[in-house]
């Protein structure tokens, strides 16, 4: 079998399924979780034309060692070929997922800082997370969407095709938005009556809307030679969402370059813009009407949402940066109206706002890439290929400084998510102690939860920023 870039995807007779690596930059894979059933296989595992590579380390469109174009998404699917395709059992009668040899007790829960508890997957890699209240949402090369309550499989989804890149939860948390590395997003609706009910009920961009803007030929783009695409549609992966909930705009942005803007009251595209010259690998609604992309051509670029007769359209209006590493993860602080930006160097650069967006510094932390990044109150949290976690806080002079190294994956940390921690003690509060609950997923096949105080007492199983420094030297 080959795909459409002459790739060749091979099903060796052993019945072991050989998934590309994350990326070559990376180092070689990680520790593998070895199955306590060797015959438990999920039958959603198997997915159709996944890269040979991720955009981010560089472009997703070339191999860092030869520099060689690598082959996009293929038509053919190794799924077809499984000798477990045929077998009639719902991937949930059995999880792939697994609980460590603990449990954590909830005394640890409600009274810790640190490690409070992971859960392992048998096979395939997390690249999503998305939390709202005490739910998690985990999305992986699987296909399925699984949600977790208290660190316990609580339901799960499942979609078609394509690997889940991003996730999104709607603010009333009743739509979750998907994005897939097929290049489409869908839409998922929490039933009423049964919470752990999830029904697909769309994707964008709609069939209707697809069918009537492919009879217009002023709705096609070139993408290369001899092939045109419609406008309204991503052509590669979507590799991230963001969510403008007061305006109720959805943000995509993907491999193809382009930044689309949706309306979520109707699942209309507004917007297909141009957005970089390679890979856009992030994007987030900011402050002040502005939406920010960094991409793997090294820029972080940002856009101002203006009004334009009863719609609105986005302009660039700035340049935050252009250097010659990739653009990795975004993320902003809505309340301090901060920036940051993490990239394929180690890095974490920042502006702020209050300074017209003017530089604010660089956070060095890591040794390798910096693969995703979350902010919380007055923290940052930077994932690595490291397989750390570097825990920072803003002071209020602007300055950051690194808390802790949270420790424990064995693979690159590739996603966050961070929630305000409501059952914290009441001394806690007493003090003016913000704590917050972050899952960090990894390509080690696991989903770990930590809990982190600003004011950081005794974060038990870390490193020191102090040992963090001696490692770096």
């Amino acid at each position: 079998m080959t795909n459409e870039g002459g790739g060749a995807i091979v099903v060796k007779p052993n019945n072991n399924l050989h998934r590309p690596k994350f990326g070559s930059f990376l180092y070689p894979e990680s520790v593998i979780f070895s199955p306590r059933n060797n015959n438990n296989q999920d039958d959603g595992d198997y997915y159709s034309g996944h890269r040979k590579s991720s955009a981010s380390s560089t472009s997703p469109r070339y191999n860092n060692n030869s520099g060689t174009r690598t082959p996009t998404s293929g038509e053919a699917s190794p799924y077809l070929m499984s000798p477990w395709n045929n077998q009639p059992v719902s991937p949930y009668t059995k999880s792939p997922w697994i609980m460590p040899p603990y449990s954590p007790n909830e005394n640890l829960l409600s009274s810790c800082n640190g490690l409070i508890g992971s859960i392992v997957r048998k096979e395939g890699h997390i690249y999503s997370l998305a939390a709202s209240g005490d739910l998690l949402y985990t999305g992986s090369d699987s296909k399925n969407i699984r949600v977790w309550k208290n660190l316990k499989e609580f339901s799960g989804f499942k979609s078609n095709s394509g690997l889940v890149k991003a996730i999104i939860i709607s603010g009333d948390s009743n739509k979750i938005f998907t994005g897939h590395q097929d290049g489409k997003i869908r839409i998922w609706k929490v039933s009423r009556k049964n919470a752990s009910v999830h029904k697909r009920v769309g994707s964008l961009p709609t069939f209707k809307d697809y069918v009537k803007s492919s009879v217009n030929p002023k709705n096609y783009v070139e993408v290369r030679r001899n092939r045109s695409v419609l406008k309204i549609r991503h052509y590669d992966a979507v590799s991230c969402l963001s969510l403008n909930a007061e305006q109720g705009l959805l943000y995509s942005g993907s491999w193809d370059k382009t930044l689309k803007v949706w309306r979520i009251s109707d699942c209309k595209c507004l917007e297909s813009i141009n957005a970089h010259d390679d890979a856009i690998n992030s994007v987030v609604a900011g402050f002040d009407s502005l939406v920010f992309t960094g991409s793997a051509d090294g820029t972080v670029k940002v856009w101002r949402r203006e009004l334009q007769g009863k719609g609105t359209k986005h302009c660039l209006a700035q340049v935050l940066l252009k250097h010659e590493n990739a653009v990795t993860a975004l993320a902003v602080n809505q309340e301090s109206a901060v920036v940051y930006c993490g990239s394929s160097d180690g890095l974490v650069n920042f502006w702020e706002c209050e300074k017209h967006l003017s530089h604010g510094g660089v956070l060095r932390g890591h040794k390798m890439a910096v693969l995703c990044l979350a902010a919380a109150g007055n923290l940052v949290f930077s994932g690595s290929a490291d397989r750390n976690i570097c825990l920072w806080r803003r002071e209020e002079s602007g300055a950051h400084s690194c808390l802790a190294v949270l420790t424990g994956h064995t693979g690159p940390v590739k996603c966050l998510a961070v929630e305000e921690d409501r059952d914290h003690d009441h001394e806690y509060h007493q003090k003016g102690d913000q704590r917050w609950t972050v899952y960090s997923g990894s390509l080690d096949k696991s989903v770990k939860v930590w809990r982190v105080s600003e004011h950081a007492p005794d974060l038990k199983g870390l490193h020191s920023p102090t040992q963090m420094r001696r490692q770096l030297v």
